[in-house]
């Protein structure tokens, strides 16, 4: 079987904190402005539904996009290890004949 696939990268663990601190300080910048708007209190509670459901939604659709990215390339390490079988059995049979 062809083992020459790359391993995936890791990140390191600077770079995981800076994601995370990045996405708590995005998010409490956010929810200060919004407190601190001079709107009534209903307004601010649509906002904050909408801001809530908005990062809902990114989390998601960044999940969903790196699981179809990953079962891709699952599907795509099978088809090579089937074509490889397939490759080794038509070798055998030519070199019986």
């Amino acid at each position: 079987m062809n083992t020459n696939h790359p391993v995936a990268a890791q990140h390191s663990p600077a770079w995981v904190a800076f994601t995370y601190i990045s996405f708590g300080a995005s998010a409490f910048m956010v929810g200060i402005g919004i407190w601190l708007l001079p709107l009534d209190l209903a307004i601010k509670g649509y906002l904050t539904m909408g801001f809530l459901m908005l990062t809902q939604s990114c989390i998601t659709m960044t999940k969903t996009m790196r699981d179809n990215h990953e079962s891709g390339k699952l599907v795509n390490r099978i088809e090579d290890a089937k074509a490889e079988r397939l490759l080794m059995e038509v070798e055998r049979s030519s070199r019986a004949a």
